[in-house]
């Protein structure tokens, strides 16, 4: 039987994971869960884990835990070498390429992320001018990864047929 499952969590990459904890706390309002922590290789449970995910190649990484006022996780990775995309909207490459945060002052966010380091990649829109007060912008955070932010949840946004005349 298929059924709609609940989202846990993303995992996003940043090469200071203390300065993204701190960012994404202040700027993004998200609840922190574990403070920046180092996982090194070994033969704990965790370490055997990494193994598995990431190949016997690792030596160690940071990592921290926060959630949103919905309870969706967000973990922030910090790899030794981190390397960031020349692209980092490379849309056309499967995997994911942006996350969507619900803020009801969307301009207001879009400017704090940029007073905070990150960019404003478009003007504000919305999805139905003049009928709805549905908008949405992309941004980034500092490190470049794709954040994208809507008024109203997604449900509302697209449950009434979305782009349509």
């Amino acid at each position: 039987m298929s059924y709609p499952r609940a989202f846990n969590h993303i995992g996003l990459s940043v090469p200071d994971v203390d300065a993204a904890f701190k960012w994404y706390t202040d700027v993004l309002g998200l609840y922190p869960i574990m403070e920046p922590t180092e996982i090194a290789r070994d033969d704990s449970a965790i370490g055997i884990m990494c193994d598995d995910v990431f190949g016997e190649s690792w030596s160690k990484f940071k990592i921290c835990h926060l959630a949103t006022a919905d309870r969706i996780g967000i973990e922030l990775f910090e790899f030794p070498d981190n390397q960031t995309p020349e692209n980092n909207l490379e849309y056309k490459k499967t995997g994911i390429f942006h996350f969507c945060m619900t803020d009801p002052d969307v301009e207001g966010l879009a400017e704090k992320i940029v007073a905070t380091g990150g960019k404003q990649r478009m003007p504000v829109r919305s999805y139905y001018p003049g009928e709805k007060p549905y908008r949405m912008v992309y941004c980034e955070d500092p490190w470049g990864n794709i954040i994208e932010i809507y008024s109203h949840s997604y449900e509302l946004t697209y449950s009434a047929g979305a782009y349509q005349d």
